[in-house]
């Protein structure tokens, strides 16, 4: 059974950010519940990116507050984010081509002095078959949708207690977007993890998602759970 946690996985109270004098977040306000799927949603350009580049360190904030299983990490650097149970898979995956599947897979873990056992290798590639398949091979050769299932496969093995997903359906064939939603389900409902997944695919967030939050202008402008995003909610801030 999955270890249900009692409080909630990730609090992110009035975040502001600017970039280049131009403000970014604008008190973006969010909580995950434990094991959950959370969608962070929006049109392009209105700070879905960056509010998880913010979360995970890598863009210093200018105020706010955010509290990972009860404790403030906004001031720890992004590597002690990772160790604490942070999964960051970014947009572009950020595989390294000239490496092989296998030493892609297990880049991520050695660098936080993690040893994976063999139940958690078994565990990614039970999720993701081809990975094992492909050991050998660069990582460079692998087609988009194989690349991003390396990517989660390769955080997965660092252990992460919050597992956070940018765009990973984005470029990639319909037969592995299955396969990826079929991994974050299992990943929810059989190891008790919390997601945050940021996607434009709307199908995709409404079959997974439990919770949402959509943003507007660096802002949230709607969220609740998912049966909550109704068609009016969606014309008003997801159509273009």
């Amino acid at each position: 059974m999955p270890t249900i946690l009692t409080q909630e996985s990730l609090a992110i109270n009035d975040l502001r950010l600017s970039i280049s004098g131009s403000a970014i977040l604008r008190g973006v306000t969010l909580t995950i519940r434990p094991n959950t799927v959370f969608c962070l949603m929006g049109r392009n350009g209105v700070g879905k990116s960056t509010t998880l580049k913010a979360l995970m360190g890598l863009l210093p904030i200018e105020s706010g507050n955010i509290a990972f299983l009860g404790n403030s990490i906004e001031r720890l650097p992004t590597a002690s984010r990772a160790r604490i149970g942070l999964g960051y898979v970014p947009q572009g995956r950020d595989i390294f081509p000239h490496l092989t599947v296998l030493e892609n897979l297990f880049i991520g873990a050695r660098a936080q002095g993690i040893k994976p056992d063999s139940a958690a290798t078994d565990r990614v590639f039970t999720l993701f078959p081809i990975i094992k398949e492909f050991l050998k091979r660069k990582g460079g050769m692998l087609s988009g949708g194989q690349q991003q299932q390396l990517a989660i496969a390769r955080v997965l093995l660092t252990n992460p207690k919050l597992l956070i997903l940018d765009e990973p359906t984005e470029g990639i064939q319909p037969n592995i977007i299955d396969q990826i939603g079929e991994a974050i389900r299992l990943l929810r409902n059989e190891d008790g993890m919390s997601i945050l997944l940021v996607e434009q695919y709307l199908d995709f967030c409404k079959e997974l998602g439990d919770d949402f939050a959509i943003l507007e202008r660096g802002a949230v402008s709607a969220a609740g759970t998912m049966p909550q995003l109704t068609d009016e909610v969606v014309r008003e801030y997801l159509t273009v």
